[in-house]
């Protein structure tokens, strides 16, 4: 089963700019993202805590809800 992180990388390098790309590349980047997370409630706080732009955390819910289908 793979992290949420393993899966939002798919959205990194599109050509296309979106907000999930966005968030992508700034999950990559942030070496203290807790990669090996299953848990939403700790990505979730993360997110909030350290918030890279206005509405990443609405993104990161979308996304989430998109993770668990694919589980």
């Amino acid at each position: 089963m793979q992290t949420f992180h393993q899966y939002v990388m798919r959205y990194r390098g599109t050509k296309q700019q979106t907000e999930e790309q966005k968030l992508a590349e700034w999950i990559f980047h942030d070496h203290d993202f807790p990669k090996h997370s299953y848990s939403y409630d700790e990505i979730s706080r993360y997110l909030e805590w350290n918030i890279p732009f206005t509405n990443a955390v609405s993104i990161f819910d979308q996304l989430w809800d998109d993770y668990l289908e694919t589980r």
